[in-house]
């Protein structure tokens, strides 16, 4: 055997016993994980939804592995302070993110520079909750239905008022989903939130928001707002004989709100594979879902890894030509 012969098959042996030791690694931490307590990176403020729901989430890791789950709370930047925080945390699944929808969606089309690639800088491990949406209306506005919204906005194009929780928010994108479905022009108010929205409604400043359905059932069962629609495929179970855009024949207009949960982007399978089985069972439990349904929120059934990138994926094709047609692209 020549010396380059000899020197290549020893360089070949060495690759393949450092692969087996890694793999042989991997293995045994995925035996023992978790041992030590794991970091939920929130990218919002302490007391939001999405936090609440992380620390459902976390305080059910020492139920369920004997590991304390420890929330930190990384807001600003529309979540992407918190958000490039975990992505670049160590690959060990020991530093998770409960992402909402946006941070993994529409972030990427409307900020010209974004630190993180939502699609190659997570490892998905389930989707966790579904947040339903919908459109109410003050009754005094004598819009009754979506068909007298449409009308009315035809007749005078661009003279309707509709609020929403920000610019770029999914509150925003579903009057501009209905617009385009309908053909109709509506002039966009955001508002820095829910409250100011829906107070504005209620007062008769603009007739129309999209909302969260769960920050407005109480309005609603009062009568002092109409739901004009719920904006998910199928008729919202908590309201039963409201419509959905869909059914109505505007198609397209399928919008719900949602967070998961992720890591940083090089776990190792077993892992990301045992963190979904224990949070598959965490959402499962009677506690966690009352609790989370309480926060306005349902908890979904379960799905799995490749399934929620798969969903992650189809949902920001569906956002990009709307935050197109809104003109947000590259906005900031």
């Amino acid at each position: 055997m020549t010396p380059m012969s000899r020197r290549t098959l020893s360089a070949a042996l060495t690759c393949v016993a450092v692969f087996s030791v890694a793999i042989g690694a991997a293995a045994q931490t995925a035996d023992d994980f978790p041992n030590r307590p794991i970091r939920i990176v929130v990218p919002q403020a302490a007391g939001s939804g999405v936090d609440l729901q992380a620390r459902v989430l976390a305080q059910k890791m020492g139920e369920l592995w004997g590991q304390q789950g420890v929330v930190e709370n990384r807001p600003g930047a529309n979540a992407i302070i918190g958000m490039e925080a975990a992505a670049k945390a160590a690959p060990d699944g020991y530093t998770l993110v409960y992402a909402p929808v946006s941070s993994l969606t529409t972030n990427a089309f409307i900020y010209k520079k974004l630190p993180y690639d939502p699609l190659r800088d997570f490892a998905p491990i389930t989707q966790t909750v579904t947040n339903p949406l919908g459109a109410v209306v003050n009754p005094a506005s004598g819009i009754k239905s979506i068909k007298d919204l449409v009308e009315r906005a035809k007749a005078q194009p661009g003279q309707i008022n509709y609020g929403s929780f920000g610019i770029g928010n999914l509150t925003h994108l579903m009057g501009v989903l209905l617009s385009i479905s309908a053909d109709i022009k509506m002039t966009h108010v955001p508002y820095r939130g829910q409250t100011p929205a829906i107070t504005d409604v209620l007062s008769g400043q603009i007739p129309i928001a999209f909302t969260t359905t769960a920050g407005v059932t109480d309005l609603v069962e009062s009568g002092k707002l109409s739901l004009l629609a719920t904006f998910d495929e199928k008729r919202d179970e908590q309201f039963p004989n409201t419509p959905t855009p869909t059914e109505l024949g505007y198609s397209g207009v399928v919008i719900v709100g949602w967070a998961g949960l992720l890591a940083p982007a090089g776990v190792p399978p077993q892992i990301v594979s045992k963190l979904h089985s224990g949070m598959v069972k965490a959402l499962a439990m009677p506690d966690v879902k009352d609790t989370i349904l309480k926060q306005g929120s349902k908890a979904t059934s379960s799905t799995s890894p490749q399934a929620f990138a798969n969903y992650i994926k189809a949902e920001s094709q569906k956002f990009h030509p709307v935050i197109k047609a809104a003109g947000l692209e590259g906005s900031q």
